[in-house]
């Protein structure tokens, strides 16, 4: 082995010191990490969540539970056996089966349940709906202008969530005819607030990114900027926010059936099926319990997929 020699700071290193290497193409061409996208990640850590999961799939059954049962049940919500009125959790008699029982009138209640979670369920995604595209525009316009705009936009926002909820519903239903398409008017009148306050603040932090002033120095139109570049980057939150929206419109549905205030009779709706049950609880108790369950199963599912959604869209959980 050749001599380490050792040179002195101020001298120069001769030229056959060094060896030539040269650019090594394979190390250069390695992948390292998959490259993801930021939904595939979120997606990613979402399935590795056992307890996430098991919310979506309670809440996948429950809506196919909606969906079909009411369509195959040889019952339907309207039709009344006074010979079978309050028989107990289970019954089979007649070659009838009533796995909920039925109620004072007779009328199955499993058909009922499940076609009150078509009710309740449907109120409250198109309301949320509604709520959010409403709420998306009112909150864009607001946090881009800002100025005289954002001031006047959102003192409207403070006039409007000073308004009791259910003075809305009891005026529109002096007006128009009780039943789902109140319902939705009625929270629609109101509940996008919340989502316009997100949106606005939001894109207040957005604005004055590099990027959107890259666009805006490029001649892009407001629209387009707050379309393509401000929207697309709070679609996360938005997401989180709307899941977390879906039991408040489940349990202000059941609150209003439950004073009367809600879906008309026949028609079945959990707040309903629940204020029923509260007059027979003593006596049959799993009258109430029945719908108390499923709202309760249904809002607590909602609220804690919300909650792993917002860790699961965390940039700061991304390795």
């Amino acid at each position: 082995m050749e001599e380490n020699r050792i040179y002195d700071a101020s001298s120069s290193i001769p030229a056959d010191e060094f060896e030539h290497i040269g650019q090594d193409i394979d190390s250069a061409n390695v992948i390292s990490r998959k490259s993801i996208s930021f939904w595939q990640d979120a997606w990613g850590r979402l399935k590795s969540d056992k307890l996430a999961m098991f919310f979506i799939v309670i809440l996948v059954l429950m809506i196919l539970g909606a969906i079909i049962f009411p369509m195959i049940s040889p019952y339907t919500i309207s039709e009344q056996r006074l010979e079978f009125k309050n028989m107990g959790l289970f019954f089979t008699g007649d070659t009838s089966i009533h796995i909920f029982g039925t109620d004072d009138l007779g009328r199955d209640l499993w058909v009922r349940t499940w076609q009150g979670a078509r009710v309740s369920l449907m109120i409250a995604f198109v309301a949320v709906a509604i709520n959010t595209v409403i709420g998306i525009i009112y909150g864009g316009i607001s946090g881009y202008f800002g100025g005289m705009i954002d001031n006047v936009l959102m003192r409207i926002v403070e006039i409007i969530n000073g308004i009791p909820y259910l003075l809305i519903v009891i005026l529109l239903g002096l007006v128009l005819e009780p039943g789902i398409s109140t319902i939705i008017i009625a929270y629609c009148m109101i509940g996008w607030v919340g989502m316009a306050r997100l949106v606005r603040g939001q894109v207040l932090q957005l604005k004055q990114q590099e990027f959107v002033i890259a666009a805006s120095t490029m001649g892009a139109s407001s629209a387009r900027i707050i379309a393509r570049h401000l929207i697309p980057n709070i679609i996360s939150v938005i997401i989180i926010n709307l899941t977390l929206s879906i039991p408040s419109a489940i349990f202000t549905e059941a609150f209003l059936s439950f004073l009367g205030l809600g879906v008309p009779i026949p028609n079945a709706s959990w707040g309903m099926l629940a204020s029923t049950g509260i007059r027979n609880f003593q006596a049959y108790p799993y009258q109430l319990l029945i719908p108390a369950f499923f709202i309760s199963i249904t809002m607590l599912a909602f609220n804690l997929l919300g909650d792993r959604l917002r860790d699961a869209f965390d940039p700061k959980l991304r390795r």
